[in-house]
């Protein structure tokens, strides 16, 4: 009898332990100020491409709007790093903050006016993408001022259900105020949306050590800023398994990154979707990832984490190129799932392995290599993946962007044994 029980318990006990970073006032604050700020970001990026796709007809503007969004990730995302290792990170994410949700309803007025034009699009995502740049690092090194070591890997787990929760939600919002409102009231939502997560940090007490790692050094000794980026380098130069997760996340973002800005184009050009149907195909996506956080934070503190970013990479890369290769619109969706699982299978994972590989005083550093890695790849990848799109069509490329993600992926399972023993 007791046999049966024991399995049971276990179940009951792990299912309860799911939610434990959430008992940490400054979490719960965090996390649903995020989730609500998440979801009008969702909503923009349903808006958005629609309306570049009408404005230009063209997969190379797709491409051109994804590199300006993301291409300030290459230029920022560093120096944000070392920032977050110095300064008041709380400060620092309100700041941002403001700017994107400044930028979002700008980006809103010039819609409803009937004046926006494609360069004027270009310029916001722009400013957007600084402003999340600089905000990426401190963003992911505050959750151990948010919880402490004890529940990091929680923590992580239910900050990616939050995200992913937030791409089921956000897109079917954004179908609903696209019909309602026009796509202008996705921007403008977007950008009061961002005072969910202003008022949640501002709420949070954090303190001065713990939001610095208890370091203490002028901004303005500049000498001393590169000397810090440097010795981030250094420091994940001589320790292999933390440059493996980092160059898994950048060749898999460099090549199967760009294909949220080419999902317009299949919805519309392959599968003869309307805006509704976009925002279906990125539902189904965030449906997939956040089935796939949900397990994260089942399992907890689980073993083998090594073999989950592994097959976590190389099940997306397989995803994707089936997704792009599908004209079947039930097997797109199902295919669109499976990437959306697969992601966040392998990136939180990389991201629990990082924070618990990495020591307090560079944390904010490898950080910013992390969120460089997925970020700094993707404007290349989206330049790249919009020009080849436009001569070759979306299908192939985005077919051959999956088979090359995922033969390097073949070659590091087989190849990098420390890996796969993590």
């Amino acid at each position: 009898m007791s046999a049966q029980v024991e399995p049971t318990t276990e179940r009951v006990s792990r299912a309860s332990e799911m939610f434990r970073a959430l008992g940490h006032r400054n979490f719960r604050l965090f996390w649903a100020g995020a989730f609500l700020s998440n979801t009008g970001t969702w909503m923009q990026t349903v808006a958005q491409g629609w309306l570049v796709l009408h404005l230009t007809d063209s997969a190379f503007w797709l491409g051109v709007d994804g590199f300006m969004a993301t291409v300030p990730g290459l230029l920022l995302t560093l120096v944000g790093g070392v920032f977050a290792d110095l300064v008041d990170r709380k400060r620092l994410l309100i700041a941002t903050q403001i700017g994107a949700g400044l930028a979002a309803l700008v980006l809103g007025v010039l819609v409803a006016t009937g004046v926006v034009q494609v360069w004027m699009i270009l310029l916001l995502s722009f400013v957007t993408g600084c402003c999340l740049a600089l905000a990426s690092p401190s963003y992911q090194a505050i959750t151990i001022d948010l919880v402490g070591r004890e529940d990091l890997s929680n923590a992580i787990a239910l900050n990616s259900t939050q995200f992913q929760l937030s791409r089921i939600v956000g897109p079917v919002l954004a179908g609903l105020t696209i019909s309602a409102l026009g796509l202008a009231g996705c921007f403008i939502a977007n950008g009061l949306s961002y005072i969910a997560v202003v008022a949640a940090l501002v709420m949070t007490r954090i303190s001065a050590a713990e939001n610095t790692d208890g370091i203490a050094r002028s901004m303005k000794d500049g000498r001393a800023l590169w000397q810090d980026l440097i010795d981030g380098f250094r420091y994940v130069l001589q320790r292999p398994r933390v440059r493996m997760l980092l160059l898994i996340s950048a060749v898999t973002s460099l090549f199967g990154g760009p294909y949220l800005s080419m999902v317009p184009l299949f919805a519309r050009n392959v599968l003869r979707l309307d805006e509704n149907g976009l925002a279906l195909m990125m539902s189904i996506t965030g449906g997939g990832a956040f089935c796939g956080a949900l397990l994260l934070a089942f399992l907890g503190n689980f073993q083998y984490k090594g073999w989950f970013v592994l097959g976590g990479a190389l099940s997306f890369a397989i995803c994707l190129t089936g997704f792009a290769l599908s004209s079947h619109v039930g097997l797109s969706l199902a295919l669109l799932f499976g990437v959306g699982v697969s992601m966040v299978l392998f990136v939180a994972v990389i991201n629990i392995l990082l924070q618990q590989l990495v020591t307090d005083q560079m944390r904010g550093r490898v950080m910013s290599m992390f969120v460089l890695s997925f970020l700094g790849t993707v404007p290349f990848g989206n330049l790249i993946t919009g020009a080849a799109a436009e001569r070759y069509g979306a299908p192939r490329t985005l077919a051959a962007c999956g088979l090359i993600s995922a033969l390097f992926m073949v070659v590091v399972i087989i190849r990098n044994k420390p890996l796969r023993e993590l």
